[in-house]
């Protein structure tokens, strides 16, 4: 499975929205890799456009010094957050420069590019020309000055009369319609499919795909024609080719070097560009589309928009540090919206924190691995042999079944692209597993009877409940469900998808070699936080 994450622009600092697709894209790939499947993650930078050369001008820098310490800064988040990524592309490489270049000359080639005059309004924040019919005029409440903006983002536009190429976007209208409605889940979730089929279907302009030179440098030049400059985003998007290889690949055989992808992962602001652009100009290269994208949506904070320009904002590296890199992966993952947006707020991390983590996870891990009335090794070695009788209990019987159905079921909600509902799943499980062991309360059961059997029981049903969750969860939260399954004693080998059945692993029950249970806070899976904000 191949996986491209949206390219961050190198325009500013990360926030939460590009930590939030980070974690999306490695779930997903850390799902595949669980599965047993060859997979393939690519992230990296955007550094072209009239964005970052005049944001480099205010910076006052060298436009490549520019980017390469954001670009540094990017790469830094990725392995802070614990990426699993193989490549990191930055579309100001050579390599990168060559695919865009042979890209464009075969569109010309083919005659799917011409030069003509364009005017309209042109917003330098989102790298894209607005018809007259979807800018307004806006006023700055903080300064009272007017000015046009786009309908759709709120990002000034300034008018613009230049000639330059197009590419002949509106012949590909009837094609990629036939391709939507042959595909009705290209783009998720549904309710974006829909949008996009209604934006075709009410027809397609010819797309200007160049700037002139004394416009724009910063960028890859026009083959033949060094007056012009390659449009960003055409640019940008072939940057999901040239790491499968482009324009090298064997006829034939694309599929070998990792085209086309499976999921390209995205914001919803550039549904767009992803969605209609991308696939007309590999359809007028005969070159197949992705076979998914996954649109997400935004974080607010406040249920405010995040802006720069009145800071309201997020850090992604102070969230991390404050939080830690599994917590936050799990509340983004948890909380993250994929149909509406969801609010970031410290509080609400803390929140599912206490009660997913800490006091969910963590407090049955504790008090089934430390226990002094039992023995976990004991139970699974009687349970996994056939000398123990299952529980009876009914609350038994429907956690047992909950366990055996949870695969299954985690599975689909990642075929649906649907990691969020998977973890929700998990947890409900997890939540289930405390209120059965509450209940059947093996300290009270140890203390009035002679036998070991019935507490063995209630324990390893609880024990099977980690072992199984703490596999499914290792995409949210590598770090610390390693540490969860060396405390179970799990063996390396016994950790994917295919070993997360109930009653099939008969060796685990023993900490790995260096695992200490510890007391109070040592060893503990996730203690207490020690902040409350």
């Amino acid at each position: 499975m191949v996986l491209a994450y949206a390219l961050a622009s190198s325009f500013g600092a990360p926030h939460i929205g590009h930590l939030y697709t980070l974690v999306l894209s490695d779930i997903l790939k850390r799902w595949q890799v669980l599965r047993g499947n060859k997979a393939i993650l690519c992230t990296g930078t955007d550094e072209h456009g009239m964005k970052i050369q005049r944001a480099a001008e205010d910076a006052d820098l060298d436009v490549r010094t520019f980017c390469d310490q954001n670009s540094q800064v990017f790469d830094l988040l990725a392995q802070r957050v614990g990426v699993d990524r193989d490549h990191f592309i930055r579309t100001s490489e050579p390599a990168h420069r060559f695919a865009v270049q042979h890209f464009w000359s075969m569109l010309r080639e083919r005659g799917h590019i011409y030069s003509s005059k364009h005017e309209g309004w042109y917003s330098i924040s989102d790298e894209t020309f607005y018809p007259s019919s979807a800018v307004q005029l806006a006023l700055d409440p903080s300064t009272g000055r007017k000015f046009m903006s786009s309908i759709e983002t709120g990002k000034e536009v300034e008018w613009s009369s230049e000639t330059n190429y197009h590419f002949r976007l509106s012949a590909f209208r009837d094609r990629l319609l036939d391709f939507y409605e042959a595909h009705p889940g290209f783009v998720v979730p549904e309710t974006r499919m829909n949008a996009v089929v209604r934006a075709v279907s009410d027809g397609l302009s010819d797309l200007s795909v160049s700037r002139p030179i004394e416009r724009l440098t910063w960028g890859i030049p026009v083959p033949d024609d060094e007056s012009q400059t390659i449009y960003v985003w055409l640019d940008a998007l072939v940057n999901y080719l040239t790491k499968s290889n482009y324009p090298f690949q064997l006829p034939g055989q694309e599929d070998a070097a990792g085209w086309p992808a499976d999921v390209h992962v995205i914001g919803k602001d550039i549904i767009r560009f992803h969605c209609i652009y991308w696939p007309a100009f590999l359809f007028a290269l005969d070159i197949p589309p992705p076979r998914q994208i996954l649109t997400h949506s935004h974080w607010t904070l406040g249920r405010q928009k995040m802006a720069k320009s009145t800071g309201n904002v997020v850090n992604p590296f102070f969230a991390l540090e404050r939080f830690g890199v599994d917590a936050i992966r799990y509340y983004m993952a948890h909380d993250g919206g994929i149909r509406d947006d969801a609010d970031y707020e410290n509080a609400y991390v803390t929140d599912r924190y206490r009660k997913g983590l800490y006091g969910g996870l963590g407090n049955l891990a504790s008090r089934v691995t430390r226990g002094k009335l039992w023995n976990v090794r004991r139970a699974v070695q009687d349970a996994t042999s056939g000398a123990l009788p299952p529980a009876g209990e009914q609350i038994a019987q429907n956690l047992r079944r909950i366990l055996v159905n949870l695969p299954d079921i985690v599975a689909r909600k990642f075929d649906e692209l649907d990691s969020g509902a998977a973890l929700r799943e998990i947890m409900e499980v997890i939540y289930a597993t405390n209120s059965y062991l509450q209940a059947a309360a093996p300290w009270s059961v140890a203390k009035t009877t002679s036998t070991t059997s019935e507490v063995d029981s209630i324990i390893y049903l609880c024990t099977e409940s980690l072992r199984v969750c703490g596999i499914l969860l290792q995409p949210y939260m590598p770090s610390k469900m390693k540490h969860l399954l060396d405390m179970l004693g799990v063996k390396t080998g016994n950790r994917m998808f295919a070993n997360a059945i109930i009653g099939t692993d008969e060796s685990y029950g023993v900490p790995l070699p260096g695992i200490s249970l510890g007391q109070g806070l040592e060893g503990v899976l996730f203690p207490p936080l020690t902040t409350e904000f």
